[in-house]
């Protein structure tokens, strides 16, 4: 039981066991009792098993508060804010996935729950070594902030670019050395087939594996971009990771919902860009211009402001126009009579 107390990344080890503990009892009764069974999920459903997801990253924000204090729950907010808005825009790279390799709806919730599970890995990962560089060489912050600025002032100028699945170094690899089958075999990610010169049974990958691994490789990609801003915002291992998880948990339930409207948020990428600059320039303001640091509340309230704005303008841009009712045509009238 001592071993629960010992230090990990600036907190006690019963910390971290008690998070990972919340997140996967979560995607087990997703798996296990909700989705047993793979079937399309609606708007509705999407709504509800998102706002069930966001609802238990609030409740572990309370937490936060109640066991590292106000400031910490307030960075956790923070962090959540930025990281949901941030991998709204992998929303549509994971539609053109899906799109590309032909999954239909009833197969992509699968997917995404199993690709949490690479998130939680690949993001520790990740999160842990940018931790200990920071821990190390705090003047990596800087390259933080200036990365975010840059990357800010891209996505204002030319809107991030394109994800092209076709051209995918790790696909073609996969596609040339693994056996890969043409068509989908239900939810399964790999089967048991004949090969085609000796007739002995082998072990196939199928379409929907690549999907998962092409999500995963988009998360990876998205992350260069999400964990800098997060670690601008604060440098607690254990603040990063959470929020990161747990934005991703309730936006992934969302997909369903989003993926057919992600044409409205025209404006979306300006705000998300906007954010990042923000949190960017607040860093270089203080550590190079000696600004006084922006309260954590104060930097959570201009994030939701601008996100919230972004995605309010873009709704009421995207309306459908009032179409003014066409008149009913006039009978025709009777021609007069003649008096001759």
């Amino acid at each position: 039981m001592d071993l629960l107390f010992l230090d990990f990344l600036g907190k006690p080890a019963w910390a971290w066991v008690f998070f990972l503990t919340i997140v996967l009892a979560l995607l087990v009764f997703d798996l296990g009792v909700l989705h047993r069974k793979s079937h399309e999920i609606g708007v509705r459903e999407s709504l509800l098993l998102s706002a069930f997801y966001i609802g238990v990253g609030l409740l572990f924000s309370v937490w936060i508060w109640q066991h590292m204090r106000e400031r910490a729950a307030l960075l956790y907010l923070t962090g959540f804010v930025v990281e949901k808005s941030l991998a709204l825009d992998n929303i549509f790279v994971i539609a053109m996935i899906f799109g590309y390799f032909g999954v239909p709806r009833a197969y992509q919730h699968r997917v995404l729950v199993y690709g949490i599970l690479g998130v939680i890995l690949l993001r520790g990962v990740m999160i842990g070594v940018g931790a200990a560089v920071v821990e190390r060489f705090e003047w990596v912050l800087l390259l933080f902030a200036a990365f975010l600025i840059i990357t800010g002032i891209r996505m204002l100028r030319d809107g991030g670019g394109e994800y092209d699945v076709a051209k995918n170094p790790v696909l073609r690899f996969m596609r040339s050395r693994f056996r890969v089958t043409d068509d989908l075999h239900g939810d399964r990610f790999f089967v048991r087939l004949p090969q085609e010169t000796t007739g002995q049974m082998a072990l196939f990958v199928t379409p929907l594996f690549l999907a998962l691994v092409m999500v995963e490789l988009a998360d990876v990609i998205f992350a260069v971009d999400s964990i800098p801003a997060i670690f601008a915002i604060t440098t607690d291992p254990y603040i990063v990771y959470t929020s990161n998880i747990f934005a991703i948990l309730g936006l992934r339930a969302l997909y369903f919902a989003l993926a057919a409207m992600m044409h409205r948020f025209v404006y979306l990428k300006t705000a998300v860009s906007l954010v990042l600059i923000f949190i960017g320039a607040k860093v270089i303001g203080a550590e190079v211009m000696g600004i006084e640091k922006v309260p954590a509340e104060i930097s959570l309230g201009i994030t939701a402001l601008l996100l919230g704005g972004g995605m309010a303008l873009s709704l009421w841009r995207t309306r459908a126009p009032v179409v003014d009712p066409v008149p009913a045509p006039l009978p025709p009238t009777a021609p007069m009579a003649s008096s001759e």
